[in-house]
């Protein structure tokens, strides 16, 4: 008996989700991160004002003073959507464990001179407080914000800042035998030591900013923008090169991260800025207010890590490479001008929901 093994094509009938198809083009089909972001904002049957802010929507494009023809023009260049997000730090979630237990394991910073494990918790652990604000910042603007293009990638920023946070209070607990002293100590040095009190206040001050864009701004470009450079490249190395590359193994995360999440960083700013010239205008005023008072912020730890001289060129070349960084996406510092008060005050949108 003979057996002939045949093929069949079957034609799909939809090549995507309506909603994607609406947008792309039936014909089209749609990539998984398309499928996860393009069209998912809720805009109907609200049924409700928010009590604490009557004048807007439960979900309103009038909580920023930023306007977008197109909400979904942002686009996040990683093409993170759910199961490629928590599939790539996985695979860092392995790496660093591998770090982490080699560090242990040789007891590269557990047999540190005493002097020098305080020195490095001293400049390290209390930078768990400003993850944790970072945090809270971008679990508002995916709380506040208007399209999943944005909001989906927020959501994923603020655990990527949780999970730092514990980077850091992890690297305090192999300073100190797992006592926990070092965390309690960089509580009290972020409260009272008078180096941090000027990025504390900075950064108290971003969780209270009402315009969610802005609070992006002042978060995700500036602070990231000026401290990650000064925190994990200058004094990483500096550090690094006076007690060993342990702590290079246990910041790994934390610089990698920096580079791979300025990309989407940098595509959020430049896609709002070529919007409109108001936009840009808008974004700079908000970038030179931020940006001076992060820098005067982070003098005090640049100079105690540092040394006066180093410590302050350093903040010269982060502040030339930020500016650098943001002008390349349209958005230029020295010229923006204040907003009028239209433009610097979120409006409400008045929206009939029935």
């Amino acid at each position: 008996m003979q057996i002939d093994i045949k093929t069949s094509s079957v034609q799909q009938i939809r090549q995507t989700f309506s909603h994607v198809a609406r947008r792309l083009g039936a014909d089209k089909p749609a990539s998984r991160y398309q499928e996860a972001t393009l069209e998912l904002q809720p805009e109907d049957n609200f049924h409700y004002r928010p009590l604490w802010q009557p004048e807007f929507a439960l979900y309103d494009k009038g909580r920023t003073a930023i306007q977008m023809n197109d909400w979904y023009a942002f686009k996040d260049p990683r093409q993170y959507y759910y199961g490629a997000y928590t599939i790539a730090r996985a695979r860092q979630q392995d790496a660093m464990e591998k770090n982490l237990e080699f560090v242990t394991r040789r007891r590269l910073l557990a047999d540190l001179p005493d002097d020098a494990k305080a020195r490095i918790a001293a400049l390290m652990v209390p930078l768990r407080h400003v993850e944790w604000a970072a945090n809270t910042n971008n679990c508002f603007v995916t709380g506040y914000g208007w399209g999943t293009a944005i909001t989906q990638a927020t959501m994923f920023h603020s655990m990527d800042r949780l999970g730092i946070a514990q980077y850091l209070s992890r690297l305090g607990l192999l300073l100190d035998g797992n006592s926990g002293s070092s965390l309690i100590d960089g509580k009290a040095q972020w409260l009272d030591e008078p180096m941090w009190q000027g990025l504390r206040r900075v950064v108290e001050d971003t969780m209270v900013v009402k315009d969610w864009f802005e609070t992006y701004v002042a978060q995700n470009v500036v602070l990231d923008g000026l401290l990650y450079p000064l925190v994990y490249r200058h004094i990483d190395q500096r550090l690094s090169k006076e007690y060993g590359a342990a702590l290079g193994m246990v910041n790994e995360f934390a610089s990698s991260w920096f580079d791979e999440t300025s990309r989407w960083v940098d595509a959020t700013l430049k896609t709002a800025a070529a919007e409109s010239a108001q936009n840009a205008a808008l974004l700079g005023q908000w970038i030179a207010k931020w940006r001076a008072r992060v820098l005067d912020a982070l003098q005090p730890l640049a100079v105690e890590a540092l040394g006066a001289q180093d410590g302050d060129a350093a903040l010269r070349e982060i502040a030339a490479s930020f500016d650098a960084r943001v002008q390349k996406q349209g958005v230029s510092i020295e010229t923006a001008q204040p907003p009028s008060q239209e433009q610097a005050q979120p409006q409400a949108q008045e929206t009939n929901h029935g």
